[in-house]
């Protein structure tokens, strides 16, 4: 195809093929013309457009950022606007801050998770992660305690993939190809009971086993030689695994117990994502840190912190101790503004109040997937869901055929012709996932349970 003779998408993918790396992504698959590119161009409520003028659902909020969807930019533009004719960089760097990222920091104190009162700005999610560990070292060596060098996490997570996040992330295809990990990390069971003994339906027997297991891994490894355990409120990997009752509260007697800190990853889960600020708060927990990015400017700009507790703080605050971390463009005034206008407008159009009123609605909506023989789990909270496939082996699994017929070609492509973009994982469980933007109707949230199971009915009857 000549250059002239190319749709604008076509155009824009073959340049990208030529030019661009992309994230997460066999590149070299793209082809030379970049033929399986989607570009999108712009966006309008909870929709996107691609560069051909194709509408689509964006039934993942981008990734799982665009909470208020993408009809705010005037809003967001006039605050921009505004910081940038008074100030457009500063560092938060030795001794020197800005008043826009001192101003977020307080606004975040407001609504974060009890005993939560400073943050550590970054650029995005790893970040926090990282952040997050450097952080729980520097507590416990000025506490004395140096040995404890090792972090807890759960099969199955993604925590980023930088050095240290990606020693907490347990995904083989994603670690391996880097060598060992740069933290000793343990992992130990998540929260998803698909699959698991009939008795781990009851919450308090499950709750009991997650913990006693925790507990074991922890007498095993040496109490004192555990920095920390990380888990995010709601796992993304495995598909929106939300916990037993009991659960976190139990991983705050046993940090307690040990010594070892607790962080929530809310990269995902925070703002609005499941009907909360903060995800933990749906579920009792109690973290002396909390990661967040993503919905912290609802995808406007680049923004990360690492929210810090008061045991902590009190003791990397001590007189002379220097917390040695930083990053040039962390807490950048641009970004700060965009986080602060992002949870204004959140709080002004009660953006929580409509994941709360609407989120019966998407579950029964989802639920009913579970009636087609291609779907062998539902799960989620919020605007945030997963349907754990199965397929035509027995115990579930998928023949090499349908894996590639079904999960690989078919899902994804039905789904985009149907006008969602959403998550089709394509790993041991494979997954169909959702997040829509937190703006989303109940019509709207109807019509993405709608296609996805239309979709898997043509999926399930071609098993």
């Amino acid at each position: 195809m000549t250059t002239g003779t190319r749709s604008p998408a076509g155009e824009l993918s073959a340049t990208a093929a030529r030019h661009l790396l992309l994230h997460m992504t066999p590149n070299g698959s793209l082809g030379p013309e970049g033929e399986n590119l989607l570009v999108v161009r712009r966006g309008e409520g909870p929709y996107v457009d691609d560069a051909d003028g194709r509408r689509y659902i964006d039934g993942l909020s981008g990734l799982y950022c665009c909470q208020l969807g993408y009809s705010y930019g005037p809003e967001f533009a006039e605050a921009a606007d505004k910081q940038l004719r008074e100030l457009c960089y500063s560092p938060l760097w030795t001794g020197s801050a800005h008043p826009t990222a001192i101003e977020l920091a307080e606004r975040l104190s407001r609504i974060a998770p009890v005993d939560i009162e400073h943050t550590f700005f970054c650029g995005g999610g790893a970040e926090a992660v990282e952040t997050a560990w450097k952080i729980a070292r520097r507590y416990h060596c000025l506490r004395g305690e140096p040995g404890r060098v090792k972090a807890i996490s759960r099969r199955g997570a993604y925590h980023g993939l930088t050095v240290g996040a990606m020693s907490f992330t347990d995904d083989p295809g994603l670690t391996e190809p880097y060598g060992p990990p740069a933290i000793g990390t343990r992992f130990v069971s998540n929260t998803n009971r698909f699959g698991l003994a009939p008795e781990f339906a009851d919450d308090e027997v499950y709750t009991a086993w997650l913990l006693a297991e925790l507990e074991a891994a922890i007498l095993a490894e040496g109490p004192e030689t555990v920095a920390l355990l990380i888990a995010e409120p709601v796992q993304n990997r495995g598909g929106c695994i939300t916990p037993p009752k009991g659960y976190w509260q139990g991983l705050r007697v046993l940090a307690d117990r040990y010594g070892f800190l607790l962080v929530a990853d809310e990269v995902i889960t925070g703002f609005g994502r499941v009907g909360e600020w903060f995800g933990g708060g749906r579920y009792g927990a109690r973290p002396d840190m909390v990661t967040v990015a993503k919905g912290i400017t609802s995808g406007y700009a680049p923004l990360g912190a690492t929210l810090v507790g008061t045991k902590v703080t009190d003791v990397i605050n001590r007189p002379g101790a220097v917390l040695n971390h930083g990053y040039t463009f962390a807490g950048h005034p641009l970004s700060a503004a965009i986080a602060l206008r992002n949870l204004e407008i959140m709080e002004r159009d009660r953006i929580l109040d409509n994941v709360r009123t609407l989120q019966d609605d998407l579950a029964r909506g989802m639920t009913a997937l579970t009636d087609l023989p291609i779907v062998g789990d539902v799960r989620g909270a919020g605007f945030f869901y997963a349907c754990e496939l199965v397929g035509d082996l027995d115990g579930g699994g998928f023949s090499d055929r349908a894996r590639t017929e079904l999960v690989t070609d078919l899902i994804p492509r039905r789904l985009r012709e149907a006008g969602l973009l959403a998550r089709v994982y394509n790993r041991s469980a494979p997954l169909v996932q959702i997040a829509p933007p937190l703006v989303s109707d109940r019509a709207l949230l109807d019509r993405i349970a709608a296609i996805i199971a239309g979709t898997l009915a043509e999926a399930s009857a071609r098993l």
